[in-house]
Order: C-alpha cells, then structure tokens, then sequence
C-alpha cells in the first residue's frame, strides 16, 4: 500500500533543531519529563508493561520509551525527526536502557508489520500532523488481538486554548511559543470516533492534569484540556 506523507515538515524541523536539549528537564521539554511519571503510570494500569511487546509512535528523544523500557517493555520507538532519534539512541546508549529505534512513519510499518504489537502509545503527537485519523487507523492496525492503544492530545475549546497555548507558551514561558496550534488540538468525540472505525473499543478515557509551579502532573476525570485515552482491539476485529 503506496501512504501519501502525514507529516508537517516544520514540525519536524522544529524537534529537530530542540533536539540536543531533549533530556534537560528544566529546558523546552520540562513539561513531558514532569507528565512522565503520571503517564506511565496510566499506561501500565490500563495495559500492563512488563513482557509486552511495545510500539512507541512520536517517541521523539526516547523519554516514554525509555520509561516503559525501564518497566520491563520491549520497546520499539518510530519517528520521522532524525536528530531526535539521534539524541534518543544516544541516550539509551549512555543510560544502558535496551530501546530500538527507527526512522519510519506509522503508515509505511503498519503495512509492513500488521498486528505485530501487544501495545502501541501515540503521545502528544497527533495535534502535530495534517491527517491524525489515518494516524489511529495505523495503530490499530499495528496491535494485536486482545492488545491496547494509548493516546494522549489536548482538547480543543476555549479553556485548552486559554490554558495549554496562550497560558504555557505566551504567559509562562514552558513551552515555545508556536508549539501548538489550536486548529489542530483533538476533541475526545473525534479520536474516539477514528478509533471506532478503525476497529478499536474505548476502554478509559481520562484527564491528565498539570501544576507548571509544583512541577506535578496526576490523573483526573477532567478531560477538558490534557487527556488519555485507552483503547483495545478486540479479538475478533475487523480493522479499516
């Protein structure tokens, strides 16, 4: 199957060129080492870590792959930012975490390698490319019978625009200013419906809060701004 490119080159280049300070946990990407945490956790409540085979999609310089990998995953991490995942291979080089990595987009490996995963994650990724439904259709295609699908993106209304764009990249300053763009952000009724049709069952869906002053991320029932989102294929699904 011939995928036409989704991607957006700027926003390739623009992790690239943060690359080199991907592991500095009070640089650009503070927010991520300080959601870490939080997001492991969820994962691994709702799909389990150890002995699984994992796919990381966006991994970007590694910080969730290697998490995972650190909670006895054998991790897999994608991304099309060459300079990220030259960081990211650096990193788990000097850290001892076994994590391979690749150049590949999601499309081109779903079509290769179908249902070759026990979970996929897809974090904080598809508010940044042009067709985030062929995305999902990808995961789903990629896991197993029986396995799970994480996503995480931000909502899209007045409050996720106040708070998660002109609040942390115009007021705070945590993240650079452009990082998101609001026509982009994802309302939970649209992912879940892409995943629907791609095969997939909602099995949790919930809020992923963040205090940039305590540095402190936790799991909510607010869904309006940051949020996760469980999925699981089902044994006998037919996928798009």
């Amino acid at each position: 199957m011939q995928n036409r490119a989704n991607f957006d080159p700027a926003e390739i280049s623009k992790f690239d060129a943060a690359a080199p300070r991907w592991w500095d946990p009070n640089g650009e990407f503070r927010p991520l080492h300080d959601l870490n945490p939080a997001r492991l956790d969820y994962i691994e409540a709702h799909a389990g870590l150890a002995g699984r085979q994992v796919l990381d999609v966006g991994c970007g310089g590694g910080l969730l792959a290697e998490g995972m990998a650190r909670r006895g995953a054998s991790v897999t991490g994608i991304d099309l930012a060459p300079e990220a995942l030259t960081v990211a291979r650096l990193h788990a080089l000097e850290s001892g975490v076994e994590v391979e990595y690749r150049q590949q987009a999601v499309e081109s490996l779903a079509d290769a390698s179908p249902a070759c995963f026990d979970l996929v994650t897809c974090l904080e990724m598809l508010e940044h490319v042009p067709d985030p439904a062929a995305i999902v259709a990808a995961l789903a295609r990629l896991v197993r019978p029986g396995g799970h699908v994480v996503c995480s993106t931000i909502n899209r209304n007045a409050r996720s625009f106040a708070l998660a764009i002109v609040g942390a990249e115009y007021l705070l300053r945590i993240l650079p200013m452009g990082t998101h763009h609001y026509g982009r952000l994802i309302r939970p009724s649209e992912l879940t419906r892409w995943a629907r049709q791609a095969g997939l069952e909602l099995t949790d869906l919930a809020g992923l809060a963040y205090d940039p002053f305590s540095r402190r991320a936790r799991v909510t029932n607010d869904v309006s701004v940051n949020y996760l989102a469980a999925y699981r294929r089902p044994l006998e699904a037919t996928l798009a």
